[in-house]
């Protein structure tokens, strides 16, 4: 046996030009892309509805000579509200732990991504919980392997079963265009935008349909891909994005054993609204995202980061808020498909 060996040159160190972590990618999170965020003085306040109705009603009548014109009118509602919520959650530093750290350890921006991570992970979750289930939305529909009542020479009606995407017969196409009418004759607004789950927008970058669509205007030697941006033109919408957010539902465990559930956020549902580009005076919207910029020194999400001192822990804590109220503020600009595959 040689001498010295090996373990005696050498002592194993961490490496300071690597570690390992798992955050989730910001093209994951959808939460603050689908629908406007509209900055709030207060934690809650009310605003105006107009009656979309009165809109819509042809109120006009024929004027005879020296006499007065018709009149007409409009109704408004002062009593839809919001009230933002807090959501918080801390992450303890020790003067021991942090006195004793690698030097390529960085305690406080290792919290702090930490912490956001959290934040936007929690906040993806309320947003489904508001807008990505059903009964939320004055239009849906649902998946079926077999029997559906919507689609083709059946029509779409509010409530109909759609055969599941990933079956080759489904027609997603006009599925899609069918609801978008539904919707506009409940809101007066087509629809331009479509968030789709994951296992969704994967079902249907192979479904013929689409792969027929855009095969043709492929060039050598690239295939034919399925794009947001393709599948958008497609649809005829503004903008389709993916919920690629993963919430692990299992038990923490000691050391590195590992008891994981991950799934995915979005299930495997789909979202179609109407949603402008920013929320205004006399603007109309399917969904809105109230955040509290008034929770001192809140940025425009509602979200704070703080770090503060404990002497009674001898701990730094890095604390993070994030205030905010995810509303349905138009459910008739809206269409939710559930469980649109197997």
């Amino acid at each position: 046996m040689p001498q010295p060996t090996i373990a005696d040159v050498h002592v194993n160190v961490p490496l300071t030009n690597l570690s390992l972590s798992y955050e989730q990618a910001d093209d994951a999170f959808v939460a603050d892309k689908v629908f406007p965020v509209v900055p709030v003085p207060q934690r809650s306040d009310v605003y105006y509805r107009y009656n979309r109705g009165d809109f819509a009603r042809n109120t006009m009548q024929k004027r005879a000579a020296g006499a007065e014109s018709a009149g007409a009118g409009y109704r408004m509602d002062n009593t839809p509200s919001y009230t933002c919520d807090v959501w918080s959650l801390h992450k303890d530093i020790p003067d021991q732990i942090r006195a004793n750290a690698d030097t390529m350890v960085s305690m406080d921006m290792d919290a702090t991504r930490f912490l956001t991570q959290q934040a936007r992970l929690n906040r993806e979750i309320q947003w489904a919980s508001a807008f990505f289930v059903p009964g939320k939305w004055t239009t849906q529909c649902s998946g079926v392997t077999t029997g559906q009542t919507g689609g083709g020479a059946l029509g779409y009606a509010n409530n109909c079963t759609l055969l599941h995407w990933n079956d080759s017969n489904s027609t997603p196409i006009q599925d899609i265009r069918g609801m978008k009418q539904l919707v506009q004759l409940a809101g007066l607004y087509r629809a331009n935008k479509l968030v789709l789950s994951r296992p969704v927008f994967d079902a249907l970058c192979d479904h013929p349909e689409l792969v027929d669509r855009l095969k043709y205007g492929q060039t050598a030697p690239q295939p034919a891909k399925v794009t947001l941006q393709a599948m958008a033109a497609i649809f005829e919408l503004d903008e389709v994005l993916v919920m690629d957010a993963i919430q692990n539902t299992g038990p923490e465990t000691p050391n590195f054993s590992s008891n994981d559930i991950n799934q995915f956020v979005a299930g495997k549902n789909v979202l179609l609204v109407y949603t402008p580009a920013s929320a205004g005076l006399l603007t109309p919207c399917s969904g809105l995202t109230f955040a509290w910029t008034g929770y001192l020194g809140a940025t425009a999400y509602g979200t704070r980061i703080k770090s503060f001192y404990l002497p009674q822990y001898e701990s730094t804590r890095v604390e993070i808020d994030n205030a905010f109220a995810q509303a349905v503020v138009g459910a008739d600009l809206g269409c939710f498909f559930q469980a649109i595959i197997a």
